[in-house]
């Protein structure tokens, strides 16, 4: 007789490409890869899977891996080492580089492709024993804007909403986001509410993109142009009487410098129209749909943040949400699509460069607090290096030591070419 034939259980996991954050469970299948399924239990995506996440158990191959340290010789050639001297060989440099010149020599790069607990243990190294902020991460490259927006909005970096709402909103908005084709787990979700419930889709992009098929309105806005087309509305908003003042009393401030600021943008329904390219009907026919539905979620993502106005642009959107008191409610809000598949979780444990732990900020009342919870030896005092800037004061010599961390700037960061050459730059 033959003993059964041992089959490993499936591994619950999560899929690493788009931000939706879908569960997969992954079953090796004996031959250097694995069975891939989406977690049916899974809340982001119930089981569904798109075609790169159904795709993962092709990615998983060995022989394109890098299997274990390789070290720089004297003669500038790598060669093959164990872990610990691998290990042995950054803590010397790094320990030798804040001996020589002090902390600020030193700096992480981090990824949205790390987990949240690689996240919090990079920056509670950095800026609670070392004791600096140049903790940065390739989630300045395409999320800076909503940070910002919501700082300014909210003090916290925070999205104020959960998956659950494109469930239950009457109006979903996506502004600078082609959903069918970066997040179209989530995707899905809008149109299953659409064909269910009777949802209205409004696209608002200056390209006719893939989510475009499934939208009752689409806004070809002139580039550049979201903050006029929001700015619009609010003004609309207020001309209209559909503010929700109890909620303003209550919850905010600063309602008539915003409003001040919105007529010299976007004085009327014909300024409007001139500013963003798009004809007054259409216009007309957003602003009231956004108008008379009570449950609204607008959708940002890219299009919105990687632009030269991209905190205004997240700004105009938020203040729309805020003045009619539509945030914060089930199938309300403002709703940020990250771009990775944890660029969220590395901010909520502080993976910036101006940021510290649980949305905390560089205030000598927050630095104490997360100093005594981490009993750190050496608290960073102020904010650190950012992204691009880090790489500027690697050039200049003043950063002589740098931890990348699953990310490559030599390819992602702005200006690239200089990128490796400051990289190229650094020694120990």
């Amino acid at each position: 007789m033959n003993a059964p034939a041992h089959h490993p259980p499936a591994v619950r996991t999560t899929c690493p490409y788009c931000g939706v954050g879908c569960g997969v469970l992954a079953k090796p299948d004996g031959r250097g890869g694995a069975v891939i399924a989406g977690d049916p239990e899974h809340p982001a995506n119930f089981g569904r899977l798109c075609s790169k996440g159904s795709a993962l158990g092709e990615t998983l191959a060995l022989d394109t891996r890098l299997l274990h340290p390789m070290l720089r010789q004297a003669d500038g050639m790598l060669a093959r080492t164990s872990w610990d001297s691998a290990l042995e060989a950054v803590a010397n440099g790094f320990a030798r580089t804040i001996a020589e010149h002090g902390p600020d020599a030193v700096a992480f790069y981090l990824s949205g492709q790390l987990l949240t607990e690689d996240y919090y243990v990079a920056n509670k190294l950095m800026k609670g024993f070392i004791g600096t902020a140049n903790v940065d991460t390739n989630s300045r490259l395409c999320m800076a804007s909503s940070v910002a927006g919501h700082r300014r909005a909210f003090g916290t970096d925070t999205v104020p909403g959960s998956y659950q709402d494109l469930d239950l909103a009457d109006l979903i908005i996506l502004v600078g986001s082609n959903a069918a084709w970066c997040h179209p787990v989530l995707y899905q979700r809008m149109v299953a509410n659409k064909r269910a419930r009777g949802a209205k889709v409004v696209v608002i992009d200056p390209r006719r993109t893939a989510s475009v098929e499934d939208a009752d309105l689409f806004l070809a806005v002139a580039p550049g142009m979201d903050t006029a087309l929001f700015s619009g509305l609010l003004v609309h908003l207020a001309d209209t009487l559909a503010l929700d003042y109890e909620y303003i009393d209550a919850h905010t401030s600063g309602l008539p410098d915003a409003l001040v600021r919105a007529r010299e943008i976007a004085p009327d329904l014909a300024a409007t129209a001139a500013a963003t390219g798009l004809a007054e009907a259409d216009v007309t026919r957003f602003f009231e749909m956004f108008r008379t539905t009570p449950k609204v979620v607008s959708c940002f993502s890219q299009g919105v943040n990687q632009s030269a106005q991209g905190t205004d642009k997240v700004g105009a959107i938020v203040n729309c949400h805020l003045v009619t008191g539509r945030i914060g409610k089930p199938g309300m809000g403002p709703f940020s699509l990250t771009g990775q598949p944890n660029a969220m979780g590395g901010r909520e444990v502080g993976g910036l460069a101006n940021q510290l732990a649980a949305h905390m900020n560089f205030t000598p009342a927050d630095i104490d607090r997360v100093g005594r919870f981490w009993r750190a030896g050496a608290m960073a005092q102020r904010e650190g290096h950012k992204a691009v800037a880090m790489f500027e004061a690697i050039e200049r010599g003043e950063i002589k030591a740098l931890w990348v961390m699953a990310t490559n700037p030599a390819v992602s960061l702005p200006r690239a070419p200089c990128a490796k050459h400051w990289a190229s730059s650094i020694c120990w």
